[in-house]
């Protein structure tokens, strides 16, 4: 299954002023594979070191941070050859386990610059904001990894032929029957596999959706006892209180994260300690408010104010119990969380490209699902979850800030028009992908 990531990792290994380089992101979206994947490929040989309940091996970082006993001994002793700087990877996997081990990348960057490094762990987003955790600041690179975007998974099931092609076209062609019927097809079975790496394997291997769900159950089983063994049994027990609740605040009408929502009588300084170990973990996401829209976006943020969705589409659709059967065929009665799980999926899907996105509400309730100030541009973009377009907030947007360019995401096809002095491109759900191409060509940028 190919990954984007990848990409960043070949990047990093020929950089001259390399540093160690951390990859964190959500248990189970694929740092391990990718990590040992590219070892394999790019490198004579990979040294892979586990901390996860290995004490021997954590001992190790234990007497002082002699970056040259430290490999020594990790190649003689443990690994059983020598480790070569310049052709040897060296991997530390599950490093939160070993706070002494996160404290040497520091010494291994200002040491040993010519060997390549990687450290990641499943829960390092949580250890690091533990007490007592020196972190390098300014000695390691970061890489956040996420699970499988629409346009991996398109391409892991053997739809690789409609991506190259379509990306070859101009952004404003409307696409035929001939890319809209697959693309409509692959974007349900990506609401109900998503993207976590062995949800898309089991699905690539059976294309059996209950053997997908027998997975999601058991990641989903997973991350609720990460809980117990990971946080204070009185956090633990109030994580699980957000965690069960993120489903139904997603599919409220005003869904502002309400933490009185979460338990009657439940005060939001109690709860939020236990929001910020899930976002912490990746395992949800804030998505602020933005007022009053102007750049940069991130000093106009209301943080007191914001939405919360999970870090997969495939898993939230799991946990609310929405029927795989439902996704494909439709119900009435399912088109309100329709719309919340297609905002969860834009979402996640902006974030893989790297956008930074939050939202804007007036008091009078007009709403713009997410904007965004990527590369210095203003730019509104409302979802639809099937192919009604019509848009009174976008509209009300456009015409109070100007925008030079917005966006209407749903399952309507290509198109383009002009509100006001905006550009407002019509930009299928299933095209997403392609939000940096069409931007690109708004601005005249290369």
């Amino acid at each position: 299954m190919e990954r984007k990531v990848l990409e960043q990792f070949i990047s990093w290994k020929d950089q001259k002023k390399r540093k160690p380089l951390l990859v964190t992101g959500v248990r189970q979206c694929g740092k391990t594979y990718l990590i040992k994947e590219f070892g394999k490929s790019e490198f004579e040989d990979m040294a892979y070191f586990n901390f996860d309940g290995d004490e021997g091996l954590q001992s190790i970082f234990a007497h002082d941070f002699n970056t040259e006993r430290i490999i020594d001994e990790l190649g003689s002793i443990v690994y059983g050859k020598k480790i070569v700087p310049g052709s040897t990877l060296v991997v530390f996997d599950e490093i939160q386990d070993c706070p002494r081990a996160i404290q040497a990348l520091k010494y291994f960057c200002e040491n040993m610059p010519k060997l390549h490094v990687i450290a990641a762990g499943s829960l390092l987003g949580v250890a690091l904001r533990k007490e007592g955790v020196s972190f390098p600041v300014g000695k390691i690179d970061r890489i956040e990894m996420y699970p499988m975007s629409f346009e991996e998974f398109v391409r892991a099931d053997e739809g690789g032929k409609y991506i190259d092609t379509v990306c070859k076209f101009a952004p404003e062609r409307e696409l035929s029957d001939l890319y809209t019927v697959p693309f409509e097809k692959y974007l349900k079975n990506y609401y109900i596999v998503g993207g976590m790496p062995e949800a898309v394997q089991a699905w690539i291997d059976t294309h059996d959706y209950k053997e997908v769900e027998t997975v999601q159950d058991r990641i989903l089983k997973d991350y609720a006892d990460d809980f117990g063994k990971h946080a204070t049994a009185e956090t633990a027990t109030r994580i699980k209180l957000i965690w069960d609740a993120i489903p139904a605040q997603i599919a409220r009408d005003n869904n502002k994260f309400i933490f009185s929502h979460v338990k009657q009588g439940a005060r939001a300084k109690d709860l939020e300690d236990a929001l910020s170990w899930l976002v912490n973990a990746g395992i949800a996401g804030k998505l602020c408010m933005v007022p009053n829209p102007e750049i940069p976006l991130s000093g106009m943020a209301d943080h007191s104010y914001f939405k919360v969705y999970l870090s997969d589409v495939g898993l939230l659709r799991r946990k609310s119990n929405v029927n795989y059967r439902t996704i494909l065929e439709g119900d009435a009665a399912y088109i309100h969380f329709k719309g919340a799980l297609t905002e969860n999926y834009v979402y996640m899907q902006l974030q893989c490209m790297g956008i930074e996105r939050y939202f804007w509400r007036t008091k009078a309730d007009a709403e713009i699902d997410f904007i965004t100030d990527y590369e210095g541009v203003l730019m509104p973009i409302e979802v639809k979850a099937a192919d009604n377009t019509k848009a009174k907030s976008l509209h009300l947007f456009c015409n109070r800030y100007q925008p030079k360019m917005a966006v209407r995401t749903s399952l309507k096809n290509v198109g383009d028009n002009m509100d006001g002095n905006t550009h407002v491109w019509s930009v299928p759900l299933y095209l997403l992908f392609r939000l940096k191409d069409y931007l690109y060509h708004e601005m005249g940028w290369r």
